[in-house]
């Protein structure tokens, strides 16, 4: 049974861990050609690529070495992000933090699809996923104000870019998951399980996703599944953003 990217190479940031990590394992699988980057080195995939993803040359290189040692790309997963400790009030968050979170949130997209969108449209088309966050269409329940903005920012920019490349064959859609459990996440109940606890008594589902989750999203974004889904709010939040619960 063939899988569902059989042959297509798919670009994943921030594919040593986490969502990405999950992803590049899945997209494998269905049969893609992955190429993992990330900051530091050793990101799973058929090619793995280390770059800081906020420089804008080192963005424009690993496109090109991408494409050049495997023929062309096909899937942009734009999923590289952080979401600090010291970005939390808007009062109390110092400018280099915030624009430290913007660099590697919203900056990195911006770049990625600035120099992969041009590779897609040489193979006639593409998919783009771009990670977003339930906070881009509500409010976070703990203060982290240059996160929120980055992720924001990350969600309108990807329905922008899905109307503006729709009739050229590009998708771009905007991957929205709610609170997962990943090592971000473990790290931050490791250091405020209060702070953590507030993440989940919003959730319907009672739970946190589970990486796993995420990732079967966005495998249906990156495969002809989703052939007319573009400029999209994928939603992946366990019900989070449909709920009104009040916190005890």
């Amino acid at each position: 049974m063939s899988g569902r990217l059989d042959g297509k190479v798919c670009v994943i940031t921030g594919a040593a861990s986490g969502i990405g990590a999950e992803t590049a394992a899945l997209f494998e699988q269905e049969g893609a050609r992955v190429v993992g980057v990330d900051l530091e080195a050793g990101a799973p995939g058929e090619l793995s690529l280390q770059a800081d993803v906020s420089d804008e040359a080192q963005v424009r290189a690993m496109y090109e070495e991408a494409a050049a040692k495997l023929g062309g790309i096909d899937v942009l997963f734009n999923n590289a992000g952080i979401n600090p400790t010291d970005d939390k009030s808007v009062i109390d968050t110092d400018l280099e933090a915030w624009e430290r979170v913007q660099a590697v949130n919203l900056r990195s997209v911006f770049l990625c699809c600035k120099y992969g969108i041009p590779h897609l449209l040489e193979r006639g088309g593409g998919s783009v996923i771009n990670t977003a966050s339930f906070v881009a269409v509500m409010g976070a329940a703990v203060s982290q104000g240059s996160y929120t903005a980055s992720k924001g920012g990350v969600l309108a920019l990807s329905r922008e870019l899905g109307v503006e490349f729709a009739r050229r064959g590009v998708r771009v859609n905007a991957l929205c998951p709610g609170p997962v459990n990943t090592p971000l996440l473990q790290e931050l109940f490791a250091k405020d399980p209060e702070k953590a606890e507030r993440r989940l008594v919003h959730v319907p589902m009672g739970r946190f996703g589970e990486a796993r989750e995420i990732a079967q999203g966005v495998l249906f974004l990156a495969s002809d599944d989703s052939s007319f889904v573009t400029a999209s709010t994928f939603l992946v939040d366990g019900g989070l953003s449909a709920a009104y619960i009040t916190p005890e």
